[in-house]
């Protein structure tokens, strides 16, 4: 069965995950790094933007193939992508591009809303 909603998230944070770390490689052997930050306030939060990224999408997908899967309404599940990829995105651009916690912050939100109505339908789904 083909989840046309999840794979195409899929694709996306597959394509989004190729610059998140090609900037920690690209940093690394700039500075001759090879574990670690060395110290660099530019390579920490590059590896913390794809840390943070492979921490949770992954669990994102996963949950949003199972509520496509459940035969969830369209629109439940087209706005659990949006707000997966809005989430990741705002933490990505917040983390790299910014002093202010606001963007990260508002990502972080977006994300624990979404992982809340997801879990909420699957559990409610399950029982």
């Amino acid at each position: 069965m083909m989840l046309p909603v999840t794979s195409l998230l899929a694709g996306i944070f597959a394509l989004l995950m190729v610059p998140l770390s090609l900037q920690v490689s690209m940093r690394r052997a700039k500075l001759g790094v090879a574990f670690g930050d060395g110290n660099d306030n530019t390579l920490r939060r590059r590896i913390r933007a794809h840390g943070n990224f492979i921490e949770y999408a992954p669990i994102a997908l996963i949950a949003l193939g199972l509520v496509e899967l459940g035969n969830a309404a369209e629109p439940l599940v087209v706005g659990l992508a949006v707000a997966f990829f809005l989430s990741r995105g705002l933490h990505a651009v917040g983390t790299l591009y910014t002093s202010t916690p606001a963007l990260r912050a508002g990502g972080m939100l977006v994300q624990h809303a979404a992982f809340f109505v997801a879990g909420v339908w699957l559990v409610v789904k399950a029982v």
